[in-house]
């Protein structure tokens, strides 16, 4: 019996082929606040994937700091459960998010990983497609100068700060005072637009509390527009290396449709937390603090976030990116770091006012220290014949603004021209959740810079705009608005018909 054991041990010892796996581990010299200090990870590269072996399961994590003996590294999920001394792996991979058409619809985390509460987004047997968080921008050569309008359905904003697909518009000013609402507005009106195809939507919320977040996405499934938008939430309740990478996973999210030839639009609500998140883990982890203890880079946090906008030309797919970045304002102080840097990588910026939203103008809008340096190349021509008279009347009428408590001592041209002024400030006022379709601003522009409406009284220009388009949509729907519409262009014959309407509207008012 003895002797058979001894034989079979022999066999079993003669058939063993033991194979010497070697790893590079780490391990964690102290921990707290989302960040890891790691000694042992000599050969880690930037911005590398790492995993923390914890006694629930393995927490992500990525190399931040490289130093002379140690790696400093963010973690990527709870932090409480990795303890001092814990084993630390290197990934051999950068951090990626999977990307592909069954995002559109849901809400999920800067990981991709779903919050909505429908359960997986991928299948199991669906191809699996990967995007870097972190991307080289588009470069020059690739690109084409943007062109195609991207319409809001505001008024204030299509007519005189046009955003054209491919732009990086910045929406700056106050808390409070409609920056959200303008994005919205903007989503909701991309299923709307029937001359362009729509482009996906990807709203990014950063720090924002769950519950606007969740009345958010109500609002955009009330209105239908989630059939083609994607939510990534990096909420107030999750760490801020969560918030630091929320802009980054969408905007990979926008350059997979991009990159297959079709338009996407991210809106980063809002990049001012993004900075605080971003100088937080830098505090944290030792890097030198500069002016507002924001470290060094912080021009470079987002300037390769927002340079990677972009319209592609035809070799390269013709998809395009459209970025429309908020910053939120302290006390209207553009001039502050974050503000100054925002402004000076964008192609423009909608500057909201707290003084217009208090005296009830809605949006917001300063027209004067707003700007789209794309400008007209990115309106329709009708818009184009309409909007440069409307600009031009409001800036006439903002410098006469200040004479206007004397109107009975000017003369007559002055006079009207405040009159118009006040006019057309009425007519650009427009409620939230009801954009406006690019071919009825058109017909409402035309009857303000035309003297069409001179003679209302500014109180009730709204309801009379309201009603010259039920007018126009029940009588002259074929002739002027679908013409409009279809050609993009206010041609003399549509806009005889369109003058003829009015009058006709005129007469039964």
């Amino acid at each position: 019996m003895k002797d058979t054991v001894i034989t079979h041990l022999k066999k079993e010892i003669e058939g063993f082929a033991g194979e010497i796996k070697a790893e590079k581990v780490g391990h964690v010299l102290e921990v707290g606040d989302g960040i890891a200090k790691i000694y042992g990870l000599a050969d880690v590269a930037s911005q590398e994937m790492l995993e923390f072996e914890t006694e629930s399961g393995a927490v992500s994590g990525i190399a931040f700091n490289l130093e002379e003996d140690s790696v400093g590294a963010i973690i990527l999920g709870d932090y409480t459960h990795i303890k001092e001394g814990g084993i630390v792996r290197h990934t051999g991979r950068v951090l990626s998010v999977q990307v592909g058409e069954e995002m559109i619809g849901r809400v999920v985390n800067p990981l991709g990983r779903p919050q909505d509460g429908r359960g997986p987004i991928f299948k199991s047997n669906s191809k699996e497609v990967f995007y870097p968080v972190e991307r080289a921008a588009p470069s020059v050569i690739a690109r084409e100068p943007v062109g195609t309008p991207l319409h809001t359905g505001i008024k204030t904003i299509d007519g005189m700060i046009p955003v054209g697909r491919g732009q990086r518009e910045l929406i700056i000013g106050d808390r409070q005072i409609g920056k959200t609402s303008i994005a919205i507005d903007t989503i909701i009106n991309q299923g709307r637009d029937t001359r362009h195809p729509t482009p996906i939507c990807i709203y990014v919320a950063i720090g924002q509390k769950e519950s606007k977040v969740a009345k958010i996405v109500a609002t955009l499934k009330e209105h239908g527009a989630m059939d083609y938008t994607i939510v990534v939430s990096a909420p107030a309740s999750s760490p801020s290396p969560l918030w630091y990478l929320a802009p980054y996973s969408a905007t990979a999210i926008g350059e997979y449709f991009m990159h297959q030839g079709r338009d996407a639009l991210v809106i980063y609500d809002d990049l001012s937390k993004h900075a605080w998140a971003y100088r937080e883990l830098s505090l944290l982890l030792r890097r030198p603090p500069g002016r507002e203890a924001y470290p060094g880079d912080i021009f470079y946090l987002h300037s390769r976030l927002l340079e990677r906008a972009a319209r592609l030309n035809k070799e390269n797919g013709g998809g395009s990116l459209t970025a429309l970045p908020i910053i939120e304002t302290q006390l209207g102080d553009v001039s502050a770091y974050i503000p100054t840097n925002v402004i000076s990588i964008t192609d423009g910026q909608i500057y909201l006012e707290p003084e217009l939203f208090y005296q009830g103008v809605r949006p917001a809008v300063n027209a004067g220290l707003s700007v789209s340096r794309v400008g007209s190349a990115a309106q329709t021509k009708a818009m184009k014949k309409v909007a440069g008279r409307l600009r031009l009347e409001l800036a006439q009428f903002r410098e006469l603004a200040a004479f206007a408590q004397f109107a009975s001592e000017l003369d007559e041209g002055t006079r009207k021209r405040i009159e118009r002024g006040r006019v057309l400030t009425e007519l650009l006022k427009q409620p939230e959740l009801k954009p406006l379709p690019f071919e009825e601003q058109v017909v409402l522009m035309y009857a303000g810079t035309g003297g069409f409406l001179d003679d209302v009284p500014p109180a009730e220009v709204a309801d009379i705009g309201t009603a010259l388009l039920d007018y126009m949509d029940k009588m002259h729907r074929e002739d002027v608005l679908e013409k409009i519409k279809t050609s993009g262009d206010l041609t003399k014959e549509t806009e005889e018909a369109l003058k003829t309407a009015i009058g006709e509207f005129k007469k039964l008012k």
